[in-house]
């Protein structure tokens, strides 16, 4: 028997695209300004918001790649999963992968939320921007993907 997933409330499709698209965006800017220098971030550099210190960081790699790069991956991934195609797919596998991505997305998030406050001792507002789009497409996920997966049982049952 091959599963099928339900389709999801319009909502749900236009406001995960936005998310991504915005997570993108932002992903775009900083992994620009990642390879460009710090002097094209618009952020302050006094106190502990400090985006160039937090950019530049040993933090600032994950396996030797740039966060930044990771992040512009990953918002590709997501807007290409989030788009309306894609949430009419017949192909179970894709929604499911859809939902990990975004788990996945925000536990590197908390990391990356425990390395800014708890190892660089500063914050980046940009940052953030990525960490506040990436959970509220993790709401927006978890409000539908079960029920569109078959993960929870109808009040009728």
């Amino acid at each position: 028997m091959s599963r099928t997933a339900e389709p999801v409330a319009r909502w749900a499709v236009l406001t995960s695209l936005l998310l991504s698209v915005a997570g993108l965006a932002i992903s775009a800017y900083l992994t620009f300004t990642h390879f460009e220098g710090t002097k094209y971030l618009a952020c302050s550099g006094n106190g502990v918001i400090n985006c160039g210190l937090v950019t530049t960081s040993a933090q600032s790699y994950f396996l030797g790649m740039p966060v930044a790069v990771l992040g512009l991956a990953n918002y590709l991934v997501m807007t290409a999963l989030t788009t309306p195609w894609a949430w009419r797919s017949r192909h179970y596998g894709l929604h499911v992968f859809r939902f990990a991505v975004g788990i996945g997305s925000m536990i590197f998030v908390l990391w990356l939320l425990i390395a800014e406050l708890l190892i660089i001792d500063h914050i980046c507002l940009w940052c953030t921007g990525v960490h506040v789009v990436t959970f509220a497409l993790l709401i927006v996920l978890a409000q539908v993907s079960p029920a569109q997966l078959g993960w929870t049982r109808s009040a009728t049952q």
